[in-house]
């Protein structure tokens, strides 16, 4: 049963992100209220590692505390118990921003309460969705859509004017709620880098304030967009390192200074033991892809195209728990 309070815990504004769990011990939403009635929905800690969010809303309720919200603001804090570990996800649990509406995965708890967190907000009459995020490797702040929508697109650009446009994976929290208002996530860059809590608070605040959206189209020259073609995953039968370890894959030490950055035909990800491909890249359908972007040449992963990677980690952990990275071609609108 999904938990709502209307009110907020005594200790919130001020407790550690890794004993959070101690207050919300599990996936809660916090119903508050302001003096307009649309509602902004703050999600935050859909991965555990990824404290930004719940940073940036600690600094947005300490500034409000003495002084009435400008809007309703629905808050869902979510994986608090893998927070406590700093980590994605533990084990056992799946994935908290693949298990929303629209998820090919079988029924679960979690899925159940995603979908019920959707129809809950649907009555609130929701103004916006903001889901707040962090990256481990090196990546500039960006804001995804799902849509390409005026109003998403302006909602982006409150946050600046790199933009990835993606509708896949499925079963994420932005995609769910596209379906029935603007929805934004942001990219914080790395959890250790305090100007991305200052960022999310700063949007989250002038979304507080927004009153609707601009009528006319975003300009051509007021933002770069990415559109994701391809998510890349390395074999589960494969083992995977770094330079220097005794792996089927050795990757590049460096490979995550290629984010954002248009990487040409030829470029070598990695060393390869076996004569077997490692990854698997699938397009936004879940079709296979790998040959249009990758080839083993003498032993060595290479590109096979000009393309821009985003999300590339040396976390190991996080790539086999998500991905190695995502394949993006500039978009023209």
């Amino acid at each position: 049963m999904l938990k709502q309070f209307d009110s907020l815990p005594d200790g919130l504004l001020d407790i550690s992100v890794e004993h959070l769990h101690r207050l919300i011990p599990e996936p809660s939403l916090f119903h508050l209220s302001g003096k307009s009635q649309e509602t902004l929905f703050v999600s935050v800690l859909l991965h555990g590692n990824e404290p930004t969010g719940f940073l940036a809303v600690q600094k947005l309720l300490q500034k409000y505390q003495e002084q009435a919200l400008p809007r309703n603001l629905t808050l869902f804090f979510g994986n608090t118990q893998a927070a406590r570990f700093n980590m994605r996800r533990l084990d056992h649990q799946p994935d908290f921003n693949r298990i929303w509406p629209g998820t090919p995965l079988p029924p679960s708890p979690e899925t159940e309460w995603a979908k019920q967190i959707c129809q809950v907000m649907q009555q609130r009459h929701v103004f916006a969705s903001i889901d707040v995020h962090n990256n481990t490797g090196l990546n500039p702040h960006y804001a995804c859509v799902n849509k390409l929508d005026e109003a998403f697109l302006h909602l982006g650009l409150l946050f600046g004017r790199l933009l990835v446009y993606f509708t896949h994976p499925k079963g994420v929290q932005s995609g769910a709620f596209a379906e029935f208002c603007p929805a934004v996530t942001l990219e914080c860059g790395r959890p250790d880098q305090p100007y991305g809590v200052e960022h999310a608070f700063q949007f989250i605040d002038s979304c507080l304030h927004l009153h609707e959206f601009p009528a006319q189209p975003v300009a051509r020259q007021d933002v770069d967009i990415y559109h994701t073609v391809a998510q890349v995953m390395v074999d589960e039968k494969i083992s995977f390192g770094f330079n220097g370890d005794e792996v089927d894959l050795a990757l590049n030490q460096e490979l995550e200074r290629m984010n954002f950055t248009e990487i040409q035909a030829g470029t070598v990800l990695g060393e390869v033991k076996g004569g077997r491909m490692p990854l698997i890249a699938r397009d936004n359908d879940g079709n296979p892809i790998t040959e249009q972007f990758f080839e083993l040449v003498a032993g060595q992963l290479q590109i096979t195209k000009s393309t821009m990677p985003s999300m590339l980690t040396l976390n190991q952990r996080v790539i086999r728990q998500d991905c190695l990275c995502y394949l993006m071609e500039r978009l023209i609108i």
